[in-house]
């Protein structure tokens, strides 16, 4: 169910490295000095999670009874990641493999066919499902003018990060090479997309958001006002980023805990620790 993607390696990379500076503040022009790409560069992804490694991971991601069963390939993270090549390449060794075990965790959560008493427990069913199932609604947001919903187009959750809301795909495809807008659903068809959109998500700061990237690679700094709101860094302060308006400055919240058990058991398998500030119960959301 993999698929290949009419754009340009080369280019898609200008183009997402020129967006996630721009949107981080800086300019345009530095994007290839900062992100470093170039004809045959490969992404350190493959050298510290091999093939055998990541279905370990998600060890159920291809059963019959998930329905995202086939789609998410060890070929399309791969290749998507080569996209970011920031992803996973910042830092020592051990917060390289830190960002994979919090990355992996967030996408897991999203995306968990996991139950208390799962087969191999309930933190081995990451990557289960690839779309939101039974939407509330169509995610919507009429007020934005900048990304604009397309008629009888849904922005429900797609993807490993469960992309959702026009404010999303809109910026999310314009860095990616796809009209998300006017074409949501290639999200849920072209697994290697739908990985660029998780990374996207991933990499990409919407100030006063850091990107969780950030977070985890120790480049967050704490403004006044995230201060004030008690947004201390850790894989807590990437939460938040992610869902905080709905898990965060709430105690023993469900959701935050289950991204916590994926996030330990990656990190034990990594060899790393999982650093301090592991939920937002006490940071107030963005």
């Amino acid at each position: 169910m993999a698929c290949s993607c009419a754009t340009h390696y080369g280019a898609l990379v200008v183009a997402v490295a020129a967006f996630v500076v721009v949107a981080s503040g800086g300019s345009a022009g530095v994007a290839a000095a900062r992100y470093g790409y170039g004809p045959g560069r490969c992404s350190p992804v493959a050298a510290l999670v091999s093939e055998q490694l990541y279905n370990s991971l998600f060890l159920h991601k291809d059963d019959p009874a998930c329905p995202a069963k086939g789609f998410y390939t060890y070929a399309s993270f791969v290749s998507a990641a080569r996209t970011f090549p920031e992803f996973a390449a910042t830092g020592d060794l051990l917060t390289r493999k830190r960002e994979l075990a919090a990355f992996f965790a967030q996408i897991s959560h999203e995306t968990t066919g996991g139950w208390a008493t799962a087969p191999d427990g309930e933190f081995s069913w990451g990557l289960c499902f690839k779309e939101e199932i039974s939407p509330g609604s169509n995610y919507c947001d009429a007020t934005d003018e900048q990304w604009p919903c397309y008629p009888s187009r849904s922005y429900h959750g797609r993807g490993p990060i469960q992309l959702s809301w026009n404010f999303n795909y809109g910026p999310a495809g314009r860095a990616l090479g796809f009209d998300g807008l006017r074409n949501p659903e290639v999200v849920a068809n072209c697994s290697e997309t739908a990985f660029r959109t998780a990374l996207w998500f991933w990499m990409t700061p919407r100030r006063p958001k850091p990107s969780c990237h950030e977070v985890m690679v120790g480049e967050y700094r704490a403004s006044a006002a995230d201060t004030a709101a008690n947004r201390t860094p850790g894989f807590g302060l990437v939460t938040n980023i992610v869902n905080g308006g709905l898990e965060c400055n709430r105690t023993d919240d469900g959701r935050v805990n289950n991204r916590i058990g994926f996030y330990r058991r990656y990190c034990q398998i990594f060899n790393v620790d999982a650093g301090p500030n592991l939920d937002c119960a006490h940071q107030l959301p963005y």
